[in-house]
């Protein structure tokens, strides 16, 4: 796209379940830079719901007929599970358009070198969608590190938990680990990216997975990460979708402080109830979930950093009209998936 169209970017979500639906409609919508031209879902209940929020947008059951019309396109969404991210994607590619990828990115690093060869091989941008790199708590743990407030870090525990025994109601229940499903390759792909984008590379990692559901022949629902950075950092990164009590979202240690946070981001929950980017206090953390700096008897509260998904999109919008760079490049994405990859062969 020219660096000088103003036209805005004209887009289409693949799926309308909780990432297209909860994610990526809202944020498309609330931003100026974008149009929200087709939302694909083949369940009527969602269609119906698509249609009510967004009745500008054309709702069709395939991806065959958002493709028909791919002339009108700029950008696809694919708020799809994993193991379709690869044929959707190269589909889309093939038809000149630049697509986000939900994460998981792909079910394997080599369908993701494949996608991002094609991506690269046509001139077009292919983009994923790691929103937590704009969670009020990472921006805020992020601003520390940049101020030198811990000192040198040595060990980073992040934490990804909460109480859902029933399950998810959707494809992450019955996927399997080749179908790019389990704990370690959902909320994984976000600790493992947040780490990174924290301390750097990789150079050694372990990891455990188990899985405590209702299905011996399902993936895993819960996971521990243990990432040793080539700064020197440890990260250890747990992930459980059935904690009955969870631990603290961040803990950081350093050679001056420590940095305990606890609670999730809000952005999520606020979005799943209608609250809109453009909403005042959109990603403001209240006070009594701000996280502690300081050693132990002497503990300072941190204000939060507010939190900021349509960030995503802003720098996307810049990149499609030749003006920045990606908000996640697909080099990225291909290197968390190496770590998860690396794990789930000797787990």
């Amino acid at each position: 796209m020219d660096g000088a169209t103003a036209a805005p970017i004209r887009t289409a979500v693949v799926g309308f379940g909780v990432s297209g639906k909860v994610f990526h409609a809202p944020l498309i919508e609330a931003d100026p830079d974008y149009s929200l031209d087709v939302i694909v879902t083949a369940d009527p209940k969602r269609a119906a719901e698509a249609a009510r929020l967004y009745p500008e947008a054309r709702i069709v059951p395939t991806a065959e007929e958002m493709f028909a019309v791919a002339g009108d396109l700029d950008l696809v969404v694919l708020g799809t599970p994993p193991l379709t991210h690869l044929d959707l994607g190269s589909t889309a590619i093939g038809h000149g358009l630049n697509v986000v990828v939900d994460k998981p990115f792909v079910t394997t690093v080599a369908h993701g070198e494949e996608l991002a060869a094609r991506a690269s091989d046509a001139g077009v941008q292919l983009t994923v969608f790691q929103n937590r790199r704009w969670d009020a708590d990472f921006l805020t743990l992020r601003k520390l590190l940049r101020d030198g407030a811990l000192g040198e870090v040595r060990t980073f525990e992040s934490r990804f938990e909460w109480w859902r025994p029933e399950g998810f109601g959707n494809w992450r229940d019955t996927a399997t680990l080749a179908e790019g499903g389990g704990i370690l390759h959902d909320l994984g792909a976000h600790l493992i990216d947040q780490a990174i984008q924290l301390f750097g590379p990789v150079v050694e990692s372990y990891g455990e997975t188990a899985n405590h559901g209702p299905r011996a022949e399902a993936a895993d629902t819960e996971g521990f990460v243990s990432l040793l950075h080539e700064s020197g950092v440890r990260s250890r990164l747990w992930m459980n979708g059935m904690a009955a009590q969870v631990g603290p979202r961040f803990h950081v240690l350093g050679s001056k402080a420590g940095y305990t946070k606890w609670g999730l981001d809000g952005q999520e929950p606020a979005l799943a109830a209608g609250v809109t980017p453009s909403d005042a206090g959109y990603g403001v953390e209240p006070r009594e979930s701000w996280g502690l700096l300081g050693v132990d008897g002497s503990t300072t509260p941190v204000p939060a950093e507010q939190g900021d998904y349509p960030q995503f999109y802003r720098e996307l919008a810049a990149s499609l009209r030749g003006q920045g760079p990606l908000p996640v490049r697909p080099s990225e994405a291909l290197e968390t998936l190496t770590v998860i990859e690396n794990i789930h062969a000797f787990a």
